[in-house]
């Protein structure tokens, strides 16, 4: 009796009513997007409203449960709930039926689930529970390896499920460990390498010359030479080298050009030679001044220049032509209204016809004729923009702002690092699914298919965040147990 008051009094009750605004707030969008005039009432449960119902009264369920689990079982059995999900994650490839060219869903009787939602909490545990060990810093690249492997084994078999986006959640994860102590640089490096993906991608349809060469490698090379400057003045303080540097280039540009008049010469080529003199420029300040500041240089300009060659093998090879079509319409190469581009146009719509007020709730044309595929799942967020408008996206977004805000203020009082950990990888998770979602639904991010947190109909989804969030509860009620 003692352990259940004490638990009750030191829950974050803050962050419970968020959870549970959102959660309402989501189960009444669903039913204004799948709202059927013949069958209106919301506690249907032959449609999808009253379906949504009967998931958050489970989730609210599996919340009780999971608070009322001592603390330290997480961290005890973490290796096991991870082992676990992962076997589940393997048995799903082989016996989860064929959904939409997707095999992800185990169908136990009337209820199926998707286990990579539940993979995500038991990936959190495990990280939390290897950076909490005994003197454990994450200085090196070696202090990186079991963190990664933690992390790529259910991406993966997620990938292996043909569940892309599900599994590129798991990058969220990157923001953790950088609040962690993880060096900034490989935030850095791959934010650089989606911009020379996007460069080759997008201008490899533009060409310098006929069969000479195209803007976007070029273009690339050129970045990463002008990476080279600013590091080597900047950063090496070797102004005389850096513009060596410069005045070779602009050298190789204009023999080209003018060699390009009796001879063929493919630009791209020739941008990647220069690249590769540099390299060979900055091994030897390396080895006659004996400095120890551009081998680092020399690895990241070699690394690009791989990266580039594979960016349109992986494009065009590794990537599904849904995808390819999807990042084309992203980027604007291809305008395909009636095809991949189609859910993008018509939630653009609606979102834009709701105004500043909104068209009144159940009073949206778009969703109303269901001219917005999959809009009470990834695409629900344009249901709140057509029914309310400017007004009530923002509110909704504003709610969302403030559970993440007090997710990470649970994140920052906590003296265990176990719980402080685990804490940050459910901030991250939440803030990429929102990033991502609401970013694909106004056409800034490229449509990868995963849910908004509470809104989106179905109760893997809500399960999973309500697993994820109800844990961090408990864990942040143990300590603050422990402080009185």
């Amino acid at each position: 009796m003692y352990k259940n008051a004490s638990i009750k009094y030191s829950l974050d009750w803050t962050t419970i009513f968020y959870y549970v605004v959102l959660v309402l707030m989501g189960w009444v969008s669903i039913y204004g997007a799948s709202y059927n005039f013949d069958q209106a009432s919301i506690f249907d449960f032959s449609q999808r409203a009253g379906k949504q119902f009967l998931w958050i009264l489970t989730a609210f369920a599996i919340g009780g449960i999971l608070l009322l689990i001592d603390a330290k079982m997480y961290n005890i059995f973490a290796y096991f709930i991870y082992a676990g999900a992962v076997l589940l994650l393997i048995v799903t490839i082989f016996v989860a039926h064929d959904i939409k060219g997707s095999r992800s869903w185990l169908v136990l009787g009337p209820i199926s689930f998707q286990p990579a939602e539940l993979a995500k909490m038991a990936t959190a545990l495990a990280l939390a529970k290897f950076m909490s060990s005994y003197n454990y810093k994450l200085k090196d690249w070696k202090d990186l390896l079991p963190l990664g492997l933690i992390i790529f084994v259910p991406f993966i078999l997620i990938i292996l499920q043909n569940e892309t986006g599900t599994a590129l959640v798991y990058i969220a994860f990157l923001l953790m460990l950088y609040r962690e102590g993880m060096n900034g640089i490989i935030l850095l490096l791959g934010s650089f390498a989606v911009v020379l993906f996007i460069t080759i991608i997008k201008l490899s349809i533009v060409p310098i010359q006929v069969d000479r060469g195209t803007l976007g490698m070029v273009l690339a090379m050129g970045i990463i030479l002008l990476i080279q400057f600013f590091y080597a003045f900047y950063y090496g303080r070797d102004r005389k080298e850096a513009f060596i540097l410069l005045l070779g280039t602009l050298v190789i540009g204009v023999l080209s050009y003018v060699l390009n008049i009796w001879f063929y010469l493919n630009y791209n080529y020739v941008a990647i030679f220069t690249v590769l003199a540099s390299c060979i420029y900055w091994m030897f300040i390396e080895l006659f001044n004996r400095y120890k500041k551009y081998w680092f240089l020399i690895l990241f300009s070699l690394g690009s220049v791989m990266f580039s060659f594979s960016s349109d093998y992986l494009f065009t090879k590794v990537l599904e032509d849904h995808q390819q079509v999807r990042i084309k319409v992203l980027l604007n190469m291809e305008n395909a209204p009636l095809g991949a581009g189609y859910n993008v146009n018509q939630s653009k719509i609606a979102i834009g016809s709701g105004g500043f007020w909104g068209k009144g709730f159940l009073n949206g044309t778009q969703t109303k004729l269901k001219f917005v595929p999959e809009q009470d799942t990834d695409f629900i967020f344009c249901t709140v923009g057509e029914e309310h408008g400017f007004v009530g996206s923002t509110l909704v977004l504003f709610v969302y702002w403030l559970l993440l805000m007090r997710i990470l203020r649970i994140a920052e009082r906590q003296h265990d690092p176990f719980s402080r950990v685990y804490a940050y990888c459910v901030a991250s998770i939440f803030f990429f699914h929102l990033m991502i979602n609401i970013g694909m639904v106004l056409g800034i991010m490229p449509v990868i298919g995963i849910p908004l947190p509470f809104f989106s109909y179905g109760g893997s989804s809500l399960w999973g965040f309500t697993i994820l969030l109800f844990t961090l509860l408990r864990l942040d009620a143990a300590g603050s147990e422990r402080l009185k």
